[in-house]
Formats: structure tokens, C-alpha cells, sequence
């Protein structure tokens, strides 16, 4: 493999930033274009425009701070990106100055935060490959560009891969279950525990084996006969209720069915439906035709105020 870990074939990305040198940039390029072979396999990216500039899934290789001088910063966005535009097993290498020891710059990582944050934009396979002071350029250049004047800056040098494959890509996931049986089917058991619960013929001649009368577990009380009265339902009535339930079955319901019959009018000479003819002159029927015996008659109601 050659310098950087690029072979012959590879797609990079060269990613640079305000801090990079412009002729060690230039450098890198021709010599990264050396090892690839091929025209057009290099891409020169500004740290700010990666969003805008590839589709996701384009290169095999970034490198990203590794122009000689540069001290380029890398937010979770800027490795969200490079996440983004790497192809799956991709591999990315990157060199930022970090501190020895956290303090009030919040811009620059510590050594430790530095791998956390290539895990967190999705990155695997994070390892540190050098940690070296820095050159009298880049401590220059931090000055300069970061605006820090301490003297515990190292120069880290990080490598990560894409995982082998694309974000949102899905997959089944092939899981067995232990099959249940179906609603005709009995459930299994244990041999063990069915063991435990069988009685041969061998056990009751066994001498150690007790035996139980399912009677004698029964007292006097068990025995005694409930009075039917307790195992009656309450009525409608002793619940309180006016109507009969629409299953009545207490019987208020031909209780109330015998109260209506009774309340309709009833012949005090039984010859109503002969007719006028024999008709008493007091018969609520003055004036109707004869009807045969048990026929509803609607009866008007000046002829019931009038009888």
C-alpha cells in the first residue's frame, strides 16, 4: 500500500482549509495523482463546500488536514460529510493539533475527544496512527488561525472506515423462534414433570403410598342440601325494577301481561258481539257491526265517554 494507504484505482478526496498551504498543497496533489495512475481520480475539496459539492457513496479515500502546515479543525458536521461521501469500507485519514489537557478553548479537541468524535458521525475501526509535537509552521499556523497561544498542542494523526454499507440501507434480519403449537395442538411437556404427576398400578399396592377418599375431605356441612329459595335468582320486583327485563325469567313479566288483560273491558251480558239486537243500551259497542268472540275492537273514545 502507499503513502496515505492509497493504491493504484482509488477515487480520493484531498479536503483543505484556510490554514493549508497553498504550494504543499499543490505538492500533495501531484503526488497523490502519482499514486492513484489515473486522471480525474483526485478531487480537491474546501472543507466548507462538501455538502454541496459530491454525492454520497464517492470516494474510497479522504484526507482531510494532512496538507504539510495545515491545521484544519473538523466539526461534527465536517465528519458527518466525510462519512457521507465515502463508499462503504471506505477509509479516511485526518491529522488535527488537539490539547493535552482540556481547557478554555472549546475549538480544539483533546486527544481523547478526537476518536469519539469519528465513532459519533459513524465512523468504525478508529485508531490513532501518530502523535507528534508540532512543526514551528503549524504552531504559526494555530496561532494565527485558532487564536491559541499554549504550548500543549500535538499534532494527532486519525484513521476510521465507513462501515460495509450504504446509511439507510436495510436488511432481514433471519431470527428463530420456537414454534408454538397451533390451536388444535397440545402444548409440550416436560417428561420430568409429567413423571411426577403419574400413578401406576405398581404405586397402590405400594405400602408407603397414601391414598385419599375424595368423601372423607367432605364435612357435614358439604353435605347439607341448599333450600332451593337461596338459589333463586331475585325477581325484577325485589330489585326494585317497574318493567320486566327482556328475558324475564321471574315471571313478572306475565305477572304485568295478566294486569292489562284484566284492565280491558269486559260484556256484563256476554251477547256484545251479536250485535245492536242484543245489545245492552248501555254496551259501549252501540253501533258496530257484530264481531266473532275474542276479535280486537278499537273502541273510538266519545263512544267510551259516551257509554
Amino acid at each position: 500500500m502507499g503513502e496515505y494507504g492509497v493504491v493504484p484505482g482509488q477515487r480520493v478526496a484531498i479536503i483543505w482549509d484556510s490554514s493549508s498551504p497553498v504550494e504543499a498543497l499543490k505538492d500533495l496533489v501531484d503526488k497523490i495523482q502519482a499514486l492513484v495512475g489515473a486522471n480525474n481520480r483526485v478531487s480537491v475539496e474546501n472543507v466548507n463546500q462538501l455538502s454541496q459539492s459530491h454525492r454520497e457513496s464517492s470516494f474510497d479515500v479522504v484526507l482531510s488536514g494532512v496538507v504539510p502546515g495545515s491545521t484544519a479543525q473538523h466539526s461534527a458536521e465536517v465528519l458527518a460529510e466525510i462519512a457521507r461521501i465515502l463508499k462503504p469500507g471506505g477509509r479516511v485519514l485526518l491529522k488535527e493539533p488537539v490539547v493535552t489537557e482540556s481547557g478554555n478553548n472549546s475549538r480544539i479537541k483533546t486527544a481523547a475527544k478526537l476518536p469519539t468524535a469519528l465513532t459519533l458521525s459513524g465512523l468504525v475501526e478508529v485508531k490513532e496512527l501518530q502523535k507528534e509535537a508540532l512543526t514551528p509552521e503549524e504552531a504559526q499556523s494555530v496561532q494565527e488561525h485558532l487564536g491559541y497561544q499554549g504550548s500543549d498542542l500535538l499534532i494527532v494523526q486519525i484513521e476510521g472506515r465507513k462501515p460495509n454499507f450504504e446509511v439507510g440501507s436495510s436488511s432481514q434480519l433471519k431470527l428463530s423462534f420456537a414454534k408454538k403449537p397451533g390451536p388444535s395442538g397440545k402444548p409440550s411437556v416436560d417428561p420430568a414433570t409429567a413423571k411426577l404427576w403419574m400413578l401406576s398400578a405398581n404405586d397402590m399396592n405400594d405400602e408407603e403410598m397414601d391414598l385419599l377418599d375424595s368423601d372423607e375431605l367432605l364435612d357435614s356441612e358439604d353435605l347439607k342440601k341448599p333450600d332451593p329459595s337461596s338459589l333463586r335468582a331475585p325477581s325484577c320486583k325485589e330489585m326494585g325494577k317497574k318493567k320486566a327485563c327482556k328475558n324475564c325469567t321471574c315471571g313478572l313479566a306475565e305477572e304485568l301481561e295478566q294486569e292489562k288483560k284484566s284492565l280491558q273491558p269486559k260484556s256484563a251480558c256476554g251477547n256484545c258481539y251479536l250485535g245492536d239486537a242484543f245489545r245492552c243500551a248501555s254496551c259501549p259497542y252501540l253501533g258496530m257491526p257484530a264481531f266473532k268472540p275474542g276479535e280486537k275492537i278499537l273502541l273510538k273514545e266519545n263512544q267510551l265517554h259516551d257509554a
